[in-house]
């Protein structure tokens, strides 16, 4: 039969699984359009298949050629919800009656695979009770696997490939017990820690020439303790936890509710898309922000006794020999900034995630507009909020780690005896009539620099997010004002007298907000008020 110049052969109802009647109208080459003479063009080839869909006007997502060669393969891969409804137009030849019934006969096709496969699992169950030192043998059973079993089962079957920095960046967040990453870095600050209490420099001060004595002990320094062992250990919690979520169940219930693997495939590939931008920040983490800023801040002052520095624990040795020598200080600080690079590197990898994921979920609620078998009002508008809300709390972490890290980079240059100290004074100043907040020595501050770098990356991620996701929700607003004064008070630490207490307002803010990212909005309201995606 001929439909719309193209070979048409109408659903046969025999009873065959997704898998026989595939090969069937494959090798036929149901769909495709007739040569010139008037006969059918040849079988369909796992490409000539995968550019016909992506052509689909409505198809804006297209589909990946791996995932048409499973269907070719004699394998127990099935086949999606959403991935059906395309190959039904290009079996019912862009006809909308003869589309709507190969829609029913390969969803019924799809429906006995996965019958059969259950069966085959089962009778492979009863065996092992008999055998139970026979290697079990790998399933691909969507509906009964955990995500966990899903993917070691599915990375065993797959054959080794060359080593990807986004890949494995992305299995830290993503793959084994959520509590290793934010743990492992908690372990490095606490081992550092120790290591400062043995070396001497934990509760250490120094007399400036001016006359004023300094607290610089390391365990003084937020940008070392309170960063390592309290705010990048919750980042660290929460991108995992909404990664998780998206990755094993948001994304599946948009997408791909019978067909995890290649949901896992479509996610793995928005995160190989960004491997040049994995490869740039690592190299910019460990070579400029560990390495050289090491040599030019420690290692060479610490060798040639000079440079203009403010003297922090790093350097305590060049003004106070006695409690740490040269050598030593060199092993420590190379430690500390080796552990701090890495650290980083991981911070930046989990915003370029973050950012995947509200890419991911962007084309995915601008493409499931079409689907008939998704209620988009609701289910895209549930899964962007949880997401956005992770977003908030991550951002808000993101800018309190730059404000320890320039707090604690202005306070050695003040005249303040420890940080503490400082912020109270500055406080209490701001009622009074001489402003003293320039008052101070001037050094180099390459934190400044390296902490604008964090606020900005981190708020250019929560932009994103409410661009792409729904700028119209008010509790997105609410976010956007509570992000804006925490930066602001990032911005303007030590630009004047009493600047910490806009500084105080924006922490205590930011601290609510981590417990209530919805900042008093109730969820149902939220859902109901915002039926789009921007």
């Amino acid at each position: 039969m001929i439909k719309n110049g193209k070979f048409f052969l109408p659903p046969s109802k025999d009873g065959s699984d997704f898998k026989e009647l595939f090969k069937q109208l494959a090798a036929a080459g149901a769909g495709r359009p007739l040569a010139s003479d008037g006969f059918p063009a040849g079988p369909w080839t796992p490409e000539l298949l995968a550019e016909a869909i992506s052509q689909i006007d409505s198809n804006r997502i297209g589909v990946d050629l791996r995932t048409v060669q499973l269907w070719f393969q004699e394998n127990d891969k099935g086949i999606s919800t959403a991935n059906i409804r395309w190959l039904a137009r290009i079996f019912g030849c862009d006809d909308p009656a003869a589309t709507s019934e190969w829609q029913i006969e390969l969803s019924a096709a799809q429906s006995r695979l996965t019958a059969k496969r259950r069966d085959s699992k089962k009778a492979e169950n009863s065996d092992a009770q008999y055998a139970p030192d026979l290697e079990r043998t790998a399933t691909a059973d969507d509906e009964t696997e955990s995500p966990s079993e899903l993917t070691q089962d599915t990375h065993a079957q797959e054959p080794r490939r060359p080593f990807s920095l986004a890949r494995r960046s992305e299995a830290l967040f993503s793959r084994g017990s959520p509590l290793d990453l934010p743990a492992s870095v908690f372990a490095g600050a606490t081992a550092l820690g120790f290591l400062s209490y043995i070396t001497g420099i934990h509760n250490a001060t120094y007399g400036r020439a001016d006359g004023i004595v300094k607290q610089v002990g390391f365990l003084w320094a937020p940008n070392w303790t309170f960063v390592f062992m309290v705010l990048l250990p919750l980042f660290f919690a929460f991108a995992i936890e909404l990664l998780v979520f998206w990755k094993y169940e948001g994304r599946l219930k948009l997408v791909a509710q019978a067909d995890r693997m290649e949901s896992d495939d479509a996610w793995e590939r928005n995160v190989e898309a960004s491997s040049y931008t994995y490869w740039a920040v690592f190299f910019i983490c460990v070579l400029f922000a560990g390495l050289f800023q090491w040599v030019g801040v420690c290692l060479l002052p610490l060798i040639n006794g000079g440079g203009n520095y403010a003297v922090d624990w790093g350097k305590l040795a060049l003004v106070r020999p006695e409690v740490i020598s040269v050598p030593t200080s060199i092993v420590f600080t190379g430690l500390a900034y080796l552990y701090m690079c890495l650290c980083f590197y991981l911070f930046f990898a989990g915003l370029i995630l973050l950012h995947t994921l509200v890419h991911d979920l962007w084309k995915i609620g601008e493409a499931s507009k079409n689907w008939a078998g998704v209620d988009y009002p609701y289910e895209v508008n549930e899964v962007s909020l949880r997401v956005m809300r992770g977003i908030f709390r991550c951002t808000v972490l993101g800018i309190l780690i730059a404000i320890c890290m320039k707090a604690q980079s202005s306070y050695l240059t003040s005249n303040g005896k420890n940080i503490v100290a400082w912020l109270v004074g500055d406080m209490f100043s701001a009622f009074q009539v001489r402003n003293n907040v320039s008052d101070g020595v001037r050094y180099r501050m390459p934190t400044h620099y390296s902490s604008l770098l964090v606020a900005i990356s981190t708020c250019v991620v929560f932009l994103y997010g409410s661009i792409r996701l729904g700028v119209g929700r008010r509790s997105h607003w609410r976010m956007s004002t509570v992000v804006a004064i925490l930066f602001a008070s990032y911005l303007l630490i030590d630009a004047f007298a009493g600047f910490s207490i806009l500084l105080g307002v924006g922490v205590l803010l930011a601290i609510y907000g981590l417990f209530d990212p919805g900042l008093g909005q109730w969820r149902a309201s939220e859902l109901g008020n915002n039926q789009s995606v921007s």
